[in-house]
């Protein structure tokens, strides 16, 4: 059977959420790479009912909001109650390079993954030189946008 208070456990839970909450949003954490021409993120959210994940972008900031609700029934006697509930929002600042248009998003045994492609104007693209007489040469550079 399980403890039902333990003071120490208490304390360290209490200290690991005024902790965690500043070092790190309690909930939704998430991963963050670069995959050729995509930029991937990935949130952990277990138990959470997909029909609940909302996502949203504005301007250059994307929101990830998810609810995970449990409601002990009736005859129920909860001995431990440490996985968090409620209402979960993270908010990304997304840079001018990224396509905002086209994100595309899919959940999949708890883990929301998020694909926003590179904007076209921020690929890498080709550059012809001309001379200074004004005929072209042969000549290319490689120019990337910021």
């Amino acid at each position: 059977m399980l403890m039902r208070f333990d003071p120490f456990r208490e304390f360290d839970r209490l200290v690991d959420q005024v902790w965690s909450g500043i070092l790190r949003p309690a909930g939704m954490p998430m991963d963050a790479f670069r995959q050729g021409d995509h930029l991937v993120v990935r949130f952990d959210l277990p138990g959470v009912d997909p029909h609940s994940v909302g996502l949203t972008v504005e301007k250059n900031v994307l929101t990830v909001s998810a609810e995970r609700t449990w409601q002990p029934e009736g005859s129920d006697e909860v001995l431990a109650s440490e996985r968090a509930h409620g209402t979960f929002t993270r908010q990304l600042f997304l840079g001018e390079s990224l396509d905002t248009g086209h994100i595309e998003a899919s959940y999949d045994n708890g883990v929301l993954t998020v694909n926003i492609p590179v904007a076209e104007e921020a690929k890498p693209r080709k550059i012809e030189i001309t001379s200074g007489a004004g005929q072209a040469k042969a000549i290319e550079a490689t120019a990337q946008a910021a």
